[in-house]
């Protein structure tokens, strides 16, 4: 009996030493993470992308990332959700209110009109929710090197939730004064302040003047000018980025107001959003205690807002691209991404659809050429229509008529739309992520958008 018992607590012991011995090393946290958000990009945006890039049998440059998962996109109050409350779930691990940046609990109220008419005056009052620490405030309390960078107005929701917390995303010259280090109104969590900033809306930091600025501040604050006091490198155009080195806080403002420009339609004045990645990359990694940036490819929503697919298909190539630069940069930086995490999400769907039953090859952006002989496909009042339509928005026409291919190629063509509505609308369904490199393990499955914040956080040990 005894021989027994020592016969098997010894085949036991082996056992537990060679499990031990087999098993790989601890993966490091991550010290670095980026965090791509391709606002609007559902599942049927990336497809039609990749058709459009690739053909059908080809994949985006972020498709070949490790891990996938789909993303719920309720906000707080509604089964569809807006760019503000997806982006704060994502940035804060909280639920938001339809319309509230990074605040708990807020009800959205919009901001009230000044002497210039602008609706720059904040009404949220006190005591209108909470502020929960967004995951940039948590990496530069940490001691990390932290960016936000997008195509839209730095301002804009989705740029905003990693910085500000307001209660409604319309209050963009009280957006933008959190970000001035000293200055009133400055959100203290952010140190120091955020180390590189890149957008447009210039206007939302510059003092209203009714001939050169009639969109500018009310407040006659020149937040340029302070942030430039405070040692800010700034840069209003493509030039003035490319010239910049590390060593100090960069702001990249690269329209005098409203977004940047289409990537079509792109002046030659405005950067790339491949080139402001890498330039981010570069003026951020030297921090030996790692960073934390976030891409934002935002035109994309615009487009799909504006029934307009082929933007929308150009722009989500541009936040491919902007990836695709990044992971070379941080390969080379840190092999294997050993001690980088990368994730590409989006913040909510939209209404386009890919529909009919086109033949293999068949542009994406055309009508429908059926796949059994290649002729355009007929609706059941016998007209011609294009595989991407939209569930609703403006071009809906009383009566319908033939598309031709020339018209459905045309840059500035626009889908026609099920329903009749002014602009086109978020969808609700899922959205899909991509993830790699450190920590990246745990994103798999169905998941709330909340969850995303929790497994960045544990990377990164924040």
């Amino acid at each position: 009996m005894t021989r027994t018992l020592l016969s098997t607590l010894l085949l036991a012991a082996c056992c537990t030493m060679s499990a031990q011995a087999a098993a790989p090393a601890a993966r490091p946290q991550a010290k670095n993470i980026l965090f791509f958000l391709g606002d609007g990009m559902g599942p049927t945006t990336i497809t039609a992308a990749r058709i459009f890039k690739e053909g059908e049998d080809g994949l985006l440059n972020f498709e070949r990332l490790d891990r996938t998962a789909r993303i719920k996109t309720y906000s707080a109050d509604a089964q569809v959700t807006d760019s503000a409350p997806s982006m704060g779930a994502y940035m804060t691990g909280v639920k938001i209110n339809n319309d509230v940046i990074s605040m708990k609990d807020a009800k959205p109220v919009a901001p009230g009109k000044d002497g210039n008419g602008i609706a720059s005056i904040d009404r949220c009052g006190a005591g209108n929710g909470s502020s929960p620490m967004t995951i940039l405030e948590l990496a530069k309390a940490a001691g990390k090197s932290v960016g936000a960078v997008t195509t839209t107005e730095l301002t804009h929701a989705t740029p905003a939730s990693t910085f500000s917390h307001v209660c409604d995303r319309d209050m963009a010259y009280t957006i933008a004064q959190q970000l001035v280090p000293g200055g009133a109104g400055y959100n203290t969590r952010l140190k120091d302040g955020v180390d590189v900033l890149m957008g447009g809306g210039r206007n939302h930091f510059t003092p209203f003047d009714a001939k050169r600025n009639p969109k500018g501040r009310g407040d006659g604050r020149d937040l340029v000018e302070e942030l430039e006091k405070q040692g800010y490198a700034v840069a209003n155009t493509r030039a003035d980025m490319a010239s910049s080195r590390p060593g100090k806080k960069f702001l990249g403002l690269y329209s005098a107001e409203s977004h940047l420009d289409y990537a079509s339609k792109r002046s030659p004045t405005q950067p790339t959003l491949a080139e402001m990645t890498a330039k981010s990359i570069e003026l951020l990694s030297g921090n030996p205690n790692g960073f934390f940036l976030m891409v934002e490819g935002g035109k994309i929503d615009h487009a799909l807002h504006d029934t307009n697919a082929r933007n929308a298909l150009i722009e989500t190539v541009a936040f491919d691209e902007a990836i695709q630069t990044a992971l070379e940069r941080m390969r080379a930086i840190d092999p294997g991404l050993d001690n980088t995490l990368v994730v590409v999400t989006a913040d909510h769907d939209h209404t386009m659809v890919l529909n009919g039953y086109p033949k293999r090859g068949n542009p994406v952006l055309d009508i429908v050429r059926g796949y059994t002989d290649g002729e355009p496909t007929r609706d059941a009042d016998g007209k011609t229509f294009t595989t991407l339509v939209f569930g609703n928005g403006p071009n809906r026409p009383d009566v319908r008529v033939d598309v031709d291919s020339a018209q459905a190629l045309a840059p500035d063509y626009h889908q026609e739309t099920g329903v009749k509505w002014s602009s086109e609308s978020h969808g609700g369904g899922d959205v899909k992520l991509y993830a790699a490199g450190a920590g990246s393990a745990p994103f798999r499955g169905t998941m709330e958008n909340t969850h995303v914040f929790d497994l960045m956080k544990a990377a990164a040990g924040l």
